[in-house]
């Protein structure tokens, strides 16, 4: 399916927010894409938020995936994921408005990935859960040169895809998160944090999981 990028600005809690939006006609859902931290380079176009979006676009869905604060075009600064939970909501809420009060899958990557688990805890409290979550190379435990990260509980649908190899997130730290949530985590032999030469298998595990 060919849908063009189209750069759009959201209004959110601290000013503007840099989105690229992947819209095809009557979508049947909206998948939310969050990038990895901003202080390690992360940006909405990084290769695995990109590879995230066209998954769902391929899937039917429309695809959003803002800058977090301080990239790009997107105003205030880094927060920890706080704020960024808030932005990311911000942009559900412009994304509906776009394309309908329809199904929201959440996506992210490292830092984005805790995000989205943050954002899901929010739709789930506030009576509208997310249909489904994609979690890549989460950010969870400690994380060397950035902090602990203590990331929310989630459904047990969620997929939860992480490289064997990974040496920003060591396997073991998700699979301690995880474990007490029963959990499973698909787990990618030999890929490090950033699935250099392995994005191909992000594709593959989220279209095969849909599709069931």
């Amino acid at each position: 399916m060919k849908v063009s990028e189209e750069k759009i600005t959201v209004a959110g809690p601290v000013g503007q927010i840099d989105v690229i939006m992947e819209r095809p006609d009557a979508p049947r859902g909206i998948a939310l894409i969050a990038h990895p931290h901003p202080i390690g380079g992360g940006a909405n176009t990084n290769k695995v938020a990109y590879t995230l979006a066209r998954t769902f676009v391929s899937l039917g869905y429309a695809a959003f995936r803002p800058n977090f604060r301080g990239v790009g075009g997107t105003e205030g600064s880094h927060d920890d994921g706080i704020g960024e939970t808030d932005d990311l909501l911000a942009v559900l809420h412009d994304a509906k408005l776009r394309c309908g009060d329809i199904p929201v899958a959440l996506a992210g990557f490292s830092f984005g990935a805790y995000c989205q688990t943050r954002v899901a805890k929010q739709l789930e409290e506030g009576g509208h859960p997310a249909q489904r979550l994609v979690l890549v190379g989460t950010a969870a435990g400690f994380v060397e040169g950035t902090r602990q990260y203590d990331t929310e509980q989630v459904p047990h649908d969620t997929i939860v895809i992480h490289g064997s190899a990974d040496e920003t997130v060591p396997l073991d730290n998700v699979l301690a998160w995880a474990q007490p949530n029963d959990l499973p985590v698909v787990v990618v032999p030999g890929a490090d944090h950033f699935f250099h030469r392995r994005l191909h298998l992000i594709r593959d595990i989220v279209t095969r999981a849909w599709r069931h």
